[in-house]
């Protein structure tokens, strides 16, 4: 019940999202308004993050996922349905925004009921989770493409994997009941004695007064999170267009990518049991460094005699990086969220690393059209090197390596 549902949605989208272009091509829009379309689901699931944060806390994690989940479904018949680019494009747009909520909510719901002490390999399993959705999904859109010929088969597979996560939510039993909530608040034991005065009530934090109270953490180690989100999106976008300035065939660049992208999901626990044993700084640094590494040496092989094997191999080099930072971003986000009412905070959080993931494939574009595509990833080399720093720096400020108390172990025994 916590991480099937993930595994539905992004087994879903992760068929679809790769045929959002070509839905886009086949109803005549051209190379740019194609991208143009299938951007706004980075932008949709960018402005979906605040609004997210309010509804879980308000209506809980449970019925936000319910909710996203129907109106998901209305978005992906949309799709299937657009009689024109506007009604494609406001689909995709809706469906990020769903993608937004249901992560939020079970990010939400993991931060408050999952403990300290396992809470990182709890997050990666649920970054896995959605990995593995994004993996599998394109293969099954590829298959079939070959047993429909239409890319609807796509989407309407999109559409069963939501009816049977929405009905998987709402009827089966609730994680929220069953799991009981982490509380660190301490209750004055009763004495008998009368209360004089008023009693105090607990005031519920907004959205935009949370980001306020927490811009510390946010402007700081949420910049540093907000890199390797950045970092981790450029490497979709450069290694195939590495592929295609080396004049490699697609099939090539595919095979590639899709080899960095099994080395990536092999070591998503990997990550969690690094975090948990040594401190999430150990997960963090090495593998901000490894990439940054990465990029900045690949960037020095475009013009060699072996240019081909030096892809390959930095591509591998990258996909253990990325594989190493798996949860990373989910665990520190529920590290200094708030512990009370963590969604508002992990709204303003995932925003944050978001817009890090939607930036850097525009940066990327931009420097290859001034300079040329080595230099870009020279700069997200930089970028990741510099974030690296950023996690020495803020970690340790901010998400102290700390054990429960004995008054707390005391109490669960």
């Amino acid at each position: 019940m916590v991480y099937l549902p993930t595994i539905l949605f992004a087994l879903g989208e992760g068929a679809v999202i790769p045929l959002i272009p070509v839905i886009a091509s086949s109803m005549g829009a051209d190379v740019a308004f194609a991208a143009l379309v299938t951007s706004g689901l980075v932008v949709g699931q960018l402005c979906g993050n605040l609004p997210a944060g309010w509804a879980v806390g308000r209506i809980g994690e449970r019925y936000t996922m319910v909710i996203a989940g129907v109106v998901a479904i209305l978005a992906a018949v949309g799709m299937a349905l657009a009689p024109s680019l506007a009604v494609l494009a406001a689909s995709v747009f809706l469906l990020g925004m769903c993608a937004a909520a249901f992560g939020l909510a079970r990010h939400a719901f993991m931060t408050t009921r999952v403990p300290l002490e396992f809470r990182a390999r709890s997050l990666s399993l649920l970054g896995g989770s959605f990995r593995l959705g994004i993996f599998i999904g394109p293969f099954v859109a590829a298959g079939l493409l070959q047993l429909f010929g239409s890319e609807a088969a796509a989407i309407w597979f999109f559409l069963v994997c939501l009816v049977v996560m929405v009905a998987l939510v709402l009827f089966g039993p609730d994680p929220e009941k069953t799991i009981p909530a982490i509380t660190h608040v301490r209750y004055a034991e009763d004495s008998g004695e009368p209360v004089s005065g008023s009693i105090p009530t607990i005031e519920r934090s907004g959205i935009f007064r949370t980001m306020w109270q927490q811009r510390a953490v946010l402007g700081r180690l949420g910049l540093a999170a907000a890199s390797l989100s950045a970092v981790r999106s450029a490497r979709q976008v450069i290694l195939p267009l590495w592929g295609l300035s080396l004049g490699l065939d697609a099939s090539t660049i595919a095979l590639v990518v899709g080899v960095s992208g099994a080395i990536d999901f092999a070591l998503f626990y990997a990550s969690g049991q690094v975090m948990d044993r040594f401190g999430r700084l150990w997960a963090a640094m090495p593998a901000m460094v490894l990439m940054g590494a990465g990029f900045l040496a690949m960037s020095f092989t475009h013009d060699l005699d072996a240019a081909v094997l030096w892809f390959g191999m930095f591509a591998a080099v990258l996909g253990v990086g990325n594989g190493l930072s798996s949860g990373i971003l989910l665990t520190l986000g529920a590290d200094v969220a708030p512990k009370r009412e963590p969604a508002a905070f992990l709204g303003s959080w995932r925003t944050l690393t978001d817009a890090g993931g939607a930036i850097a494939p525009l940066l990327v574009a931009a420097i290859t059209a001034v300079a040329a595509l080595p230099f870009a990833a020279a700069a997200m080399g930089v970028i990741s090197l510099l974030g690296a720093a950023g996690f020495v720096r803020w970690i340790p400020r901010f998400v102290p390596r700390t054990r429960p108390e004995p008054d707390d172990e005391a109490e669960d025994e």
